[in-house]
């Protein structure tokens, strides 16, 4: 009889990237443990863009009808928890989590995603996703023609507002405070009609998420529709540095083509290992990830 806590492989993280890398394994009758905490980053976002079949369905609705197509595989289980610790053991990896549940397996997938790191800014949150945007292939089309801001500062603001400016109507670079800009760089933006406001923001004016405008601190509003922002971000889970994975230097686990981290038997899929940061990506990445596990698990089983 098998121990009920021995897998093949644990998915830290069920969103995207991790139930793809799942449909991929149990197809492939891997016993397999998805253990997700229900906090995908994108759960504010009202429609999933750019990813054809579900292009304009919800998030939540994608995910979920992708739980259940995987839950159909008889090898795989689901875990609602958080993965809060893991280490290398003598077969593989130990994982334990916050409900004090240890489980372990022969290989790893970290699909975990990325952590926004947001301005401590009145309704910012609240807009996060909805209206406050980050890609324009995923929300750029519903805000086409829009009075548009971008809340950026430094050099590649100057690239991001130009590749911005072909969606907006009107568009505002919002650097929150003094500008760190190259001079020839604000020449561009001037060329292209796009205008600069150095005042801070105090506030995100909204209803339900929808922005109406910015409040700024010298009591100036300022009408707007969408407000792309690029923020800092940070790996959701302390795994993969607790595993010693290496890291690229924005940040993000690398991997090869096959989503191998530079740690043996350790995978990474979805946003934590790619700026590419789209369902699309991470669907595409975990499918990946999961065919190539099964190939070496087998690979293994009859080199023995």
């Amino acid at each position: 009889m098998k121990n009920e806590n021995i897998y093949d492989v644990i998915i830290i993280g069920g969103s995207y990237a991790g139930l793809s890398a799942a449909m991929s394994l149990g197809r492939a009758s891997m016993r397999t443990l998805i253990i997700d905490a229900g906090k995908p980053c994108n759960r504010q976002t009202p429609y999933s863009h750019n990813f054809i079949t579900h292009d304009g369905t919800p998030p939540a609705e994608i995910s979920q009808l992708a739980r259940n197509q995987v839950l159909k595989y008889d090898t795989i289980s689901f875990q609602e928890d958080m993965a809060v610790s893991g280490r290398k053991i003598e077969t593989g990896f130990e994982i334990t989590t916050e409900k004090g549940r240890v489980y372990n397996s022969s290989k790893l997938v970290i699909a975990s995603g990325m952590k926004d790191l947001m301005p401590e800014i009145k309704g910012f949150k609240d807009c996060w996703g909805i209206s406050v945007i980050h890609c324009p292939y995923c929300h750029g089309y519903e805000y086409k023609g829009s009075k548009t801001g971008l809340f950026m500062n430094g050099e590649k603001a100057i690239e991001h507002a130009l590749f911005i400016n072909h969606w907006a109507g009107e568009l505002t670079l919002f650097t929150n405070g003094t500008p760190d800009l190259p001079e020839e760089g604000i020449q561009k933006l001037k060329e292209n009609n796009i205008a600069i406001v150095d005042t801070e923001i105090t506030e995100l004016v909204h209803h339900d998420g929808k922005l109406q405008h910015l409040q700024l601190a010298d009591g100036q509003t300022v009408e707007l529709e969408a407000l792309y922002a690029a923020l800092p971000m940070e790996q959701q889970s302390t795994i993969p540095e607790m595993l010693s994975c290496n890291f690229s230097e924005g940040g993000h686990i690398e991997v090869n083509d096959f989503k191998q981290t530079s740690v043996t038997g350790v995978f990474a899929a979805g946003d934590n290992s790619s700026p590419m940061r789209s369902v699309a990506n991470a669907v595409a990445a975990g499918n990946v990830a999961g065919a190539f596990i099964s190939k070496e698990i087998i690979a293994e089983r009859y080199s023995k």
